[in-house]
Parts: C-alpha cells; sequence; structure tokens
C-alpha cells in the first residue's frame, strides 16, 4: 500500500478551494432563501425582536451541532478507506453483509441504509430547482417587471445546465473553488454591513433565545423549524465527498471559510429584520437581497445564480456516482457510465440519469415556480437522510473505534435529539410539497429493492443448473471434444461453477478453444480494494483458467485493463486471438414460482431488457464479443 501524500501547505490549499465549491455548494446557497423562509407569511415565525433572536440563534446552533460537531467532528472520521456516504458507512456498520450472514436486523438496517440513499435523489432534483429560483428572485427585489421572466429563465439555466454534463466538469471544475470563495466572502461582506445596523442580534448566540421560542411557539415553533433545517441541507455532501478532498481540507474550509461567512450573513439578515420588522409583511420581502446596496444588486444576482448552478453541480455529480454505487452493489441495472476525465476517477456522466434529473428539475420548476414553495418540499429528504446517517453511525463506530455502546449511545442520542424534532418539523411539510422527495425515494427504493431481488432469483434459478466447474473440465478430460485455435474469455458470475454460456457453446457448436477463461468479477462492499488484492490467476488443466477480478464499490471494472494485468500471472492475450463469451438471460414471469409478486416480476423483466448490454457496460470491443441467450423463469 503506498504512503499517503501529506495533506499540508499548498496541496491543502489546493484541496480546500476544491472543496468549497464542490462540498459547500448547497449549503453555501441556503442564506438564498432559509431566513426568508422562516418569516415568509402563512408559516413563518411574526417578525418581533424576540422570534428574531430565537430563530436566529436555532440557525446558528443547528449549523454547529449538525453541521460542525456531529459531521465534521465525528461522522468524518468514518472512513472506508478513504471514501465516505451513506452507502460505505453501512458497509462499516454491517461487514457481515459480505460474508453472506442473513440476519433479520441487519437486512432492516441495509434496508434502511439503501432507503436513506434513495432520498438523496430527492434533493439531487430540489436542490438545482430552489437555487436557480431563490438566485432569480433577486430580480424581484429590484424591479417586478422582470417577475413573469424568473420561471422561464430558471427553466432555461436548468437545460443549459444538464446539457453541458456530457461535456464533463473537469474544466469548469477548476474554477468552481474560486467563484465559491468570491460568494462567501462577499455574503460574509454583506452580512457585516446587516450587523452594524443593529448589533443587538449579537445576543442569539445564546442558545437561551432558540428554547424560549420553541417553548413560546409551542407547535408553531415545529413549523417554524421546518424552515430552520434548509440552513443545513447540503450537510449530508460533506461525508459523501470525503473521498473526492479528504476531511482535512473540508473541515479547515469549514471553520475558515464557510462557517464564518455563514453566520455572519445569517446575522446580518436577522439585523436587518430587527431594524426594519415590516419588510416582512412586503410582498417583495428577501432579506438576503435587501441586504444589499441598490448598485450591487445585479452583479450580487450573478454571482448568486453562479454560486447556485456550482450547487447544483455538485448534487449532479453525486447522483452520478450514488448510481454507480448502487450498480456496482446489485441495486440498480446496468447503465452507461462515461467518465470525462483522465485524472480525475470521480468525474462521469450517465447520460440516462441526466436526463430523468433534467426533466423532473423542470418539471418542479414549472409546477412550484418559486423558491417559497419549493422550500415547503425542501428538508423532508434531508433529514430523514440525516437521521439513517446518526443509526448507521452508532453502529459503525464501535467497529471502527473501540468505542462502548455506552459512548456510542451518548453521541448518537445526542444527534437524534437535535435531529428528530427537525423530522417531526418536516413532516407537517408533506400535504404542501414535501410529499415529492418521499413519493421519488419511494420510487428508486422500489426499483432497487427489485432489482437487488430480482437478481438473486435468476442467480438462484441458473446456480441450481449449474454445474461445478472442476467436474466439467474433468469431464472434458474424457470427451476430449474438438479445439479450435485461440482463446475464449467468459464471464463467470460463480467463479467455482461452469458459465452457462461455455454450455451453450458446447452444446450446440460441438467444439472449444484451445484456452478458455473463466472470467469473475468480484464487487466487494469497500469502497476500494488495493491494486496487490485486485487479480488472482489460476491455472487449471486442459487449457482452462480461472481468474478472479476484486472491485470496490467506488470502482468501475474494465476488462481489458483485467486482461492486460493478467500477463504479469503468465496468462498473455493477442486482442485478435480472443473471443468474450456472454449470456444474457432473458426473464419470464410467471406465478408458479416462488419468486415476487407477480407485478414487481414484469417490473423486473422491463429493467432487464433494458439494461445496458454487458459488452457496452465493459466498454469490450463489439467485434469479439459473442452473446447467448437462456431464458430464465421466476
Amino acid at each position: 500500500m503506498s504512503t499517503p501524500i501529506p495533506c499540508t501547505g499548498r496541496r491543502l490549499a489546493g484541496l480546500t478551494l476544491g472543496a468549497l465549491g464542490i462540498v459547500y455548494g448547497d449549503i453555501g446557497t441556503s442564506p438564498l432563501y432559509a431566513v426568508k423562509e422562516c418569516f415568509a407569511k402563512g408559516h413563518g415565525a411574526a417578525a418581533t425582536p424576540a422570534n428574531i433572536l430565537g430563530v436566529m440563534s436555532l440557525i446558528l446552533w443547528a449549523l454547529v451541532l449538525i453541521v460542525a460537531i456531529k459531521y465534521l467532528v465525528f461522522v468524518l472520521r468514518a472512513d472506508n478507506k478513504g471514501e465516505g456516504g451513506i452507502l460505505a458507512l453501512l458497509s462499516l456498520a454491517f461487514p457481515e453483509r459480505k460474508r453472506g450472514h442473513r440476519n433479520k436486523f441487519v437486512s432492516f438496517m441495509a434496508s434502511l441504509g439503501v432507503a436513506g440513499a434513495c432520498l438523496l435523489y430527492g434533493d439531487g432534483i430540489i436542490t438545482p430547482a430552489v437555487s436557480v429560483l431563490g438566485a432569480l428572485e433577486g430580480l424581484t427585489v429590484a424591479t417586478h417587471k422582470l417577475d413573469h421572466y424568473i420561471v422561464p429563465l430558471a427553466v432555461l439555466i436548468i437545460i443549459l445546465l444538464f446539457v453541458a454534463q456530457q461535456a464533463g466538469t473537469a474544466k469548469v471544475g477548476r474554477i468552481f473553488g474560486p467563484i465559491t470563495l468570491v460568494w462567501f466572502i462577499t455574503i460574509g461582506i454583506l452580512g457585516i454591513r446587516g450587523i452594524l445596523l443593529n448589533p443587538d442580534v449579537l445576543k442569539s448566540l445564546n442558545p437561551i433565545h432558540a428554547l424560549n421560542f420553541l417553548i413560546d411557539q409551542k407547535s408553531h415553533g415545529l413549523v417554524v423549524l421546518g424552515s430552520v433545517v434548509l440552513v443545513v441541507t447540503g450537510g449530508e455532501a460533506l461525508y459523501a465527498d470525503m473521498g473526492h478532498f479528504g476531511p482535512r481540507p473540508i473541515r479547515v474550509a469549514w471553520f475558515s471559510i464557510v462557517m464564518p461567512s455563514l453566520t455572519l450573513n445569517y446575522l446580518g439578515q436577522g439585523a436587518l429584520l430587527l431594524s426594519q420588522p415590516s419588510l416582512a409583511d412586503s410582498a417583495s420581502f428577501n432579506p438576503f437581497y435587501q441586504l444589499c446596496p441598490r448598485w450591487g444588486l445585479y452583479p450580487m444576482i450573478g454571482l448568486a445564480t453562479a454560486a447556485a448552478i456550482i450547487a447544483s453541480q455538485a448534487l449532479i455529480s453525486g447522483a452520478y456516482s450514488l448510481t454507480m454505487h448502487a450498480i456496482q452493489l446489485g441495486y440498480m441495472p446496468r447503465l452507461i457510465i462515461e467518465h470525462t476525465s483522465q485524472k480525475e476517477r470521480g468525474q462521469i456522466y450517465m447520460p440516462q440519469v441526466n436526463w430523468v434529473l433534467m426533466i423532473a428539475c423542470i418539471w418542479i420548476i414549472v409546477q412550484f415556480r418559486s423558491s417559497s414553495n419549493l422550500a415547503m418540499a425542501y428538508g423532508v429528504a434531508v433529514t430523514f437522510t440525516m437521521i439513517t446517517t446518526t443509526l448507521l453511525f452508532f453502529f459503525a463506530c464501535q467497529r471502527l473505534f473501540g468505542w462502548s455502546r455506552t459512548l456510542a449511545s451518548l453521541i448518537s442520542g445526542a444527534a437524534l435529539i437535535v435531529e428528530l424534532p427537525f423530522a417531526v418539523a418536516n413532516l407537517l411539510k408533506i400535504e404542501n410539497g414535501g410529499w415529492f422527495p418521499l413519493v421519488v425515494a419511494s420510487a428508486i427504493f422500489i426499483l432497487m429493492s427489485t432489482w437487488k431481488r430480482g437478481r438473486q432469483l435468476v442467480w438462484d434459478r441458473i446456480r441450481a443448473s449449474a454445474m461445478p466447474a472442476l467436474k466439467f473440465i474433468d469431464d472434458i478430460k474424457r470427451r476430449d471434444p474438438s479445439r479450435v485455435a485461440g482463446t475464449a474469455v467468459y464471464l463467470a458470475g460463480n467463479s467455482e461453477g461452469t458459465p452457462i454460456a461455455l454450455l451453450h457453446n458446447l452444446k450446440h457448436n460441438k467444439v472449444l478453444h484451445k484456452r478458455i477463461v473463466f472470467l469473475t468479477i468480484i464487487i466487494e462492499e469497500d469502497s476500494q480494494v488495493e491494486t496487490s488484492e485486485r487479480l488472482t490467476v489460476e491455472r487449471l488443466e486442459v487449457g482452462f483458467w480461472r481468474v478472479r477480478a476484486r472491485y470496490g464499490f467506488m470502482e468501475q471494472p474494465n476488462i481489458l485493463n483485467i486482461l492486460d494485468l493478467c500477463s504479469e500471472h503468465g496468462l498473455e492475450f493477442k486482442e485478435m486471438e480472443t473471443t468474450f463469451f456472454l449470456s444474457r438471460e432473458t426473464v419470464l414471469p410467471t406465478r408458479s414460482q416462488a419468486g415476487m409478486a407477480i407485478w414487481r416480476e414484469h417490473l423486473f423483466a422491463i429493467m432487464s431488457r433494458n439494461a445496458t448490454s454487458a459488452t457496452a457496460f465493459f466498454r469490450l470491443p463489439a467485434n469479439r464479443v459473442v452473446e447467448l441467450g437462456m431464458q430464465v423463469e421466476i
């Protein structure tokens, strides 16, 4: 294992700047709409001094307790070989899953982890829409003549953003950090300008104001909590993107730039309301833009739009990565994955995911039409994902750090005490739009669980009729069938069994290649596999070889690369003398088998028919591939 490069000096500064753009884009644009929603007519708090101090205190302490302490101090310590995210945490919490243990509680927690991952797709749809709308709504503060252009402009920006994805973000990503740095410095300066209007807002640093607000407001305090949670949206990205930058740059960026800037801006908006509480009653109420001097309003709208695009990019890229992880772990069918950078493995583009996200984003922009309406849908997915992370961390920290159950309970319990009221508050949003991310998550969970269960059923049917490889080779030694020149590579799901494609080829063509390789690709539940553990090559009898290649769920298998590595083990390939044999199963739903509900079997069959072929997924030369079909009843 190579020694990690020290993260200090210039390298630390570069990674910190990069983390600003990718990790903190979402949470960094929350000031555009969070305070506005806390004091919005209908569901917000009245703009009295006590309420303003109480809400500001809730906002500041949510940032401290959830983001700074829970994620940056504790959760970032739980890394899966340098990688983070809810699926990585699931593997750390329950490593026995990969050893085939079947335990109802472990299965339940695994389902909970997958459900948490599904909820992130709801964020991936809402974040671009709410961020772009929130940025463009500054035009309403400038002039009401442009009100009717906000939604069309937002749709246009979303279309351009998603169309640009296929070009890759490797080059554009270099400017994300500097633009986001300018954004944070600017909102911090605006915050200072606001605080000078009424320094009394600094009293909100005392958490007593938050407690008094919740006590005084009673049930309505829960409604306002549903808006306060908007300040911590994007918190999960701190952990999910850990593999790109490492924990130290993420922590440095937060404590040196992000948290001070956000704190100053939120305090500035609160000070503005303390000085001019009547602003909350105006039709164009927008404390973020009203902090800005008139001469700087349009440049600020431009900068905010750029920051919103960057925040959207981070969530879109996260949706690609999450989908790739789900494919590798067997929760989704194969989809096209295009690598847009030769240097950064995280730079990928998935066209099917891209266009579905674009259509969904356009739909909710047209349907909800304002950031205020979208804010009612935002936060439900965030809070339940955070709670899932807390529950998984409870189990992971005991295994990773050797913590006692008591210590793990104290840390996780404290986090739940903070997060559960936010979750309850967001349940009140369901009727007014919070249903949307839940419907998205439920649909994706059904797809994932159906695919996982369906593949298991197909595998059970195939395995029941499979012949052990050693028994097959013994039979070949006795029968001695005709052999032709060249090498045949058969993809084998079971490294100990005989590939179905080989049995079909021998049955129908009655001939074998002189050299036959059984290639099995194993996806581990670790994020990455060490290079030294990547490949095992075993020479069998009469020209047969067995190759096992191991990959982490963050890595994409490359068969041609595997064959190149085989040369180090005495197994060399010549491209024009090598043929790849694959089996393609046609799934036949039937009530006669003990499988799934018939509607899920039909759904699985549709997913199976539309999955990307193994030839395209593994980037095999199409003119060297032979596919043999078979029917499987489930």
